[in-house]
């Protein structure tokens, strides 16, 4: 059995597709399409259902999945003790991210870890909390950004806490004060993010024992806040997001009771990564370490 046919299906069944994978690879798409049949035959079982409306795992490739892409982590694993024991530092790091790190910390984490080790290759995966934690488990990440707690599957490290902030209309009523209350806010018309996103949300409700009332769903946080520019109702988010977003006709006061979201990098087992991933998770935490708390300004906006 060849390693290769291993890998086109777990980025068969990453990408979704034999066209991308193809070109992921370098390889044609009949290449890719006679690897699949190849491992298919060689395991005697049909692996994935290929159809007019894309392409799914069956029960049986659903079950060798996550011990194909163990197989493949420890073959790059020999491959960077190999290239250690030439005194090489190399490598592949898959990492999952969302949004506000991504823009916030990635860019500056990156370019401090190519600076140190030009020839390991850092590779993204973007999504939302929920994703981001499947994709650890199944193998399709390394290591990822996560919003603790995470399943009891993986291992955690806490990194940062993360201020939640009421986002109201620049001219709202409740601008005045210092402090948002839960009760002040229950009846105003809520932007909710969608689900996967909303954990952090929907736990300082729950906790509360209230629910607000959700006027509108949405995924992608600049739309959130335009939504709450035009008047179409309020919402809280981290203050990390608010970052690069804060504007004029926006209104930002902490919630009260100093309710935060804890975004730590979460892993299958910390043990046994890669020497690469191990390296990516200390330059995370040597930057974390330097980050400047509260860097949104909000004090300027109070009253």
């Amino acid at each position: 059995m060849h390693l290769h046919k291993y890998q086109i299906f777990s980025t068969v069944v990453k990408l979704g597709s034999l066209t991308k994978t193809a070109q992921s690879l370098n390889l044609t798409q009949s290449a890719v399409s006679h690897a699949i049949s190849g491992l298919e035959n060689e395991l005697g079982l049909k692996v994935l259902i290929r159809n007019r409306s894309g392409i799914r795992l069956t029960d049986s490739g659903e079950r060798i999945l996550k011990k194909i892409n163990e197989l493949l982590q420890i073959n790059d694993h020999l491959l960077i003790e190999v290239d250690a024991i030439k005194g090489l530092e190399t490598g592949t790091v898959t990492l999952g991210t969302f949004s506000s790190v991504s823009i916030q910390w990635l860019p500056q984490i990156m370019q401090q870890f190519q600076e140190q080790y030009p020839h390991i290759d850092i590779q993204l995966l973007d999504g939302n909390y929920d994703e981001i934690e499947n994709w650890i488990v199944e193998g399709h990440a390394d290591l990822g950004f996560v919003n603790l707690p995470v399943s009891s599957t993986l291992q955690s490290i806490s990194l940062y806490q993360d201020q939640m902030l009421c986002v109201l209309p620049a001219h709202h009523p409740l601008h005045q004060y210092d402090y948002i209350e839960l009760e002040q806010i229950v009846d105003e018309p809520f932007v909710m993010p969608v689900a996967g996103c909303d954990t952090d949300v929907q736990m300082i409700w729950n906790q509360a024992h209230m629910t607000p009332t959700i006027k509108y769903r949405l995924e992608d946080d600049h739309a959130i806040i335009a939504m709450v520019k035009h008047g179409l109702g309020i919402s809280m988010l981290p203050e990390m997001i608010l970052h690069s977003m804060y504007t004029e006709d926006l209104c930002l006061r902490p919630l009260a009771g100093a309710h935060h979201r804890t975004i730590g990098i979460a892993a299958t087992s910390f043990k046994t990564m890669s020497p690469a991933a191990q390296k990516f998770i200390d330059c995370i935490q040597s930057f974390v370490d330097q980050y400047p708390i509260a860097d949104v300004a909000i004090s300027n906006q109070l009253p």
